[in-house]
C-alpha cells in the first residue's frame, strides 16, 4: 500500500468517526439538540400537579424527554392515608412539638410521660394526702407505686438545702437508701400480707414532703440554735411520721399497730430533720 493510499483512508476515517470520537458533526455533539429543562418546586401543604388520589404524583413528559417527576408519596397526605388524624407540612410548630411529647394524634396511645411512669395527676393527689393528714387515706392510694414523686422530692429537698449553704445530697441518699431498707425489713416482719420496696420507698418519698417545706423555710431563717427551728422541725416530723403511719397501716390493715409502725418511721424522718435544720 502506497503513502497516499494511506493518507486517504486516514482521511475517510476521520470523517466517519469511530466510537469513542464521533465526527465533528455529529447531532448530540449539539449543545441545543436533545437538552430539555424543566422547572419544578414542591407545593405547599401536598397541592403538587399531577398527584392521584392515592397520594403518589405521576411522573410527566414533556416532548419526548425525561419525566419531570417520580413516583414519590406525598408527605403532607401521608398522616391522612394511614388514619392518623394529623398533617406534617415539614415546619417546626408548637403543634409538632406538642405531638413529640405527646401520643401525636395515634389513637389508643398513652402519653410520653405515662409511659415514662410520671403521672403529675398522681403525684399531686398523693402529694395533698400527705399534705391533709386528717383526711382518711384511699385504700387503693399505692395502687401505683411510681418513684417520680419522691425523686422530685429528694432533688428538691437537697437543692433547698444546698441553697441554704448546704451540700448534703450524699447524706439524703444513703439516709434515704438505708431507712427505706429498715422499714422495708420491719413492715415484712411485722404485717400478714406484705409489702414489696418500690411501695415502701413511694410512700416515705411522698411523705417527705414536709420535710421539703422545712428545707425551703432553713434557706430564709436560721433554724439551728433557735427555739423557731427546734419547732419546725419536731412539727415536721410529727407530719411526716403521722402521714406515712397512716399510709402504711391503711395499706396493710395494721390499723392497731400504728404506734408500732410509727416509730421507726420517725427515727427516719428525725434524721432527715437534723439535716435541715444543721
Amino acid at each position: 500500500m502506497s503513502a497516499a493510499e494511506i493518507q486517504q483512508q486516514h482521511q475517510q476515517q476521520q470523517q466517519q468517526g469511530n466510537v469513542l470520537f464521533p465526527p465533528a458533526d455529529a447531532s448530540y455533539y449539539n449543545p441545543n439538540a436533545n437538552l430539555e429543562f424543566q422547572q419544578f418546586s414542591y407545593a405547599d401543604k401536598g397541592s403538587t400537579q399531577g398527584s392521584s388520589a392515592s397520594g403518589y404524583v405521576a411522573p410527566q413528559q414533556q416532548g419526548g424527554g425525561i419525566a419531570a417527576a417520580t413516583a414519590y408519596p406525598v408527605a403532607s397526605s401521608y398522616g391522612q392515608q394511614a388514619g392518623y388524624g394529623y398533617q406534617h407540612s415539614g415546619e417546626v410548630t408548637w403543634a409538632s412539638i406538642r405531638d413529640a411529647f405527646t401520643t401525636g394524634g395515634f389513637a389508643d396511645e398513652p402519653p410520653l410521660l405515662e409511659e415514662l411512669g410520671i403521672n403529675f395527676g398522681h403525684i399531686r393527689q398523693k402529694g395533698m394526702t400527705v399534705l391533709n393528714p386528717l383526711r382518711q387515706v384511699d385504700v387503693h392510694i399505692m395502687d401505683d407505686t411510681d418513684l417520680a414523686g419522691p425523686i422530685l422530692f429528694c432533688l428538691a429537698f437537697g437543692g433547698f438545702l444546698l441553697l441554704s449553704g448546704k451540700i448534703h445530697f450524699g447524706y439524703v441518699y444513703g439516709v434515704a437508701m438505708l431507712g427505706c431498707a429498715s422499714v422495708y425489713v420491719i413492715l415484712n416482719l411485722m404485717s400478714e400480707s406484705g409489702i414489696d420496696g418500690y411501695r415502701t420507698a413511694s410512700v416515705l418519698g411522698y411523705c417527705l414532703l414536709p420535710m421539703v417545706l422545712l428545707s425551703s423555710v432553713s434557706t430564709l431563717l436560721q433554724l439551728s440554735g433557735h427555739v423557731v427551728g427546734l419547732i419546725l422541725s419536731s412539727l415536721s416530723v410529727l407530719w411526716c411520721t403521722y402521714s406515712a403511719s397512716a399510709m402504711f397501716t391503711t395499706v396493710l390493715s395494721m390499723n392497731e399497730q400504728r404506734l408500732l409502725v410509727a416509730y421507726p418511721v420517725g427515727l427516719l424522718y428525725s434524721a432527715f430533720a437534723l439535716l435541715a435544720v444543721f
